[in-house]
């Protein structure tokens, strides 16, 4: 973490805020419905993995850092089981859903 002036630098951070995007990409066409239910938790779910990445860097202290990047794990494991959900009920095809659980790896 010395090496690492800021956050931004992080590659995690990087590919948790490209998901994050996609991730709005994708919900943006989920039905009207859905607008308050998974809809509003994906997002959630997505925002906080790269926020709680960056809230752990900036405490700088490495203890405090693990536990905000356990945080973000767990928000991810999260979104993965909401996508899964979407997938059963027919929000997202298959390959939508193997594209973005891939990705989340």
């Amino acid at each position: 973490m010395s090496s690492v002036n800021t956050y931004r630098e992080l590659k995690v951070w990087q590919k948790s805020m490209k998901f994050v995007t996609d991730i709005y990409k994708l919900t943006q066409d989920f039905p009207d419905i859905e607008k308050f239910g998974l809809t509003s938790q994906i997002r959630r779910s997505a925002v906080s993995i790269p926020s709680n990445i960056a809230e752990g860097f900036v405490r700088r202290l490495p203890k405090e850092f693990i536990r905000f990047l356990r945080i973000s794990i767990s928000s991810l494991f999260e979104l993965q089981t909401q996508l899964e959900i979407c997938k059963n009920i027919n929000l997202t095809g298959p390959n939508i859903f193997d594209h973005f659980y891939e990705d989340s790896r």
